[in-house]
């Protein structure tokens, strides 16, 4: 509340309004914070101005801005970066899906090749198993005697064994070939006669596989092909000799070319080759 005052001395009253003017207007009313005109600041302590340094005030502005551009750039290299080789490990991604791809694909190939394989291995089977089989109005029946048969055989010291339910007869490539050749030589005459003899006389129905046999001399050299093929040309130079030569049935007779599969003996000597070497009779109880 303002408050009148008297002065003693005139008798004059004056309001406590009055006062504050007047020391207002002592003070400068460029003083007043609420005129128009430049606010001025104390100068402090704490150092010289931006103005009183020579520092323009644009030129800090435009090195912050420089600063922020730098720290742009910075991190956008690392994003190039990161981008590569985000790309170069989603090449060997790609690169890894391929390969399994082709892996698939070869080993639907081989499950294929091995159902076919299967289905004509069990056609064959069913043919050889068939336990009754017409031909000219005759009953042909499996012939179950082959272990007794065998003890007839006497064949000069070639070896005989018992295979399950077939007989395989071991005749020693070196005693009908030339060596590492499907060339026969004189002699295998007198090996192959008397076995084809006794063959029409006690099996004369049954059904005969010859198997060629190699060392492994062959394949080392020649790879497994050149051993398979001088199998397959030694089997049919022995089909040959058993059909023209010992009139027997072509019918009865197949071949089957081994090379250097089931060796008798290790091939780590001369002695152990040899045995390899070998064509094999296969008598089976099935007829033609």
């Amino acid at each position: 509340m303002i408050r009148a005052v008297r002065d003693r001395r005139t008798g004059r009253r004056f309001s406590g309004l009055c006062i504050a003017l007047a020391v207002l207007a002592v003070a400068g009313c460029n003083q007043n914070p609420y005129l128009a005109g430049p606010t001025t600041y104390p100068p402090t302590s704490v150092g010289p101005s931006i103005s009183q340094q020579g520092i323009n005030p644009n030129d800090s502005r435009l090195a912050e801005l420089t600063r922020r551009v730098q720290l742009l750039d910075d991190n956008n290299r690392q994003l190039h970066t990161q981008l590569a080789q985000s790309e170069q490990q989603a090449q060997v991604y790609r690169e890894e899906l391929d390969l399994v791809r082709k892996q698939l694909a070869d080993t639907n190939q081989q499950l294929e090749s091995a159902s076919i394989a299967a289905r004509e291995a069990e056609n064959k089977v069913r043919g050889f198993q068939a336990s009754t089989q017409m031909r000219g109005g005759a009953s042909i029946q499996p012939n179950t005697n082959l272990s007794r048969l065998a003890s007839q055989l006497n064949l000069g010291g070639l070896p005989v064994r018992q295979d399950g339910d077939r007989i395989r007869i071991a005749i020693p490539s070196d005693q009908l070939f030339a060596p590492g050749t499907a060339q026969l030589i004189q002699q295998s005459a007198q090996v192959l006669d008397p076995v084809a003899a006794q063959l029409r006389s006690l099996f004369p129905r049954q059904r005969i596989g010859i198997e060629g046999y190699t060392d492994n001399a062959q394949a080392m050299n020649g790879g497994a092909a050149a051993s398979h093929q001088l199998a397959s040309a030694q089997a049919s130079a022995v089909l040959d000799m058993l059909t023209r030569r010992a009139g027997m049935p072509l019918g009865q007779f197949f071949i089957v070319a081994q090379g250097a599969n089931r060796p008798l003996q290790p091939n780590a000597s001369a002695a152990g080759r040899a045995a390899n070497r070998r064509i094999e009779l296969v008598i089976y109880p099935e007829t033609f």
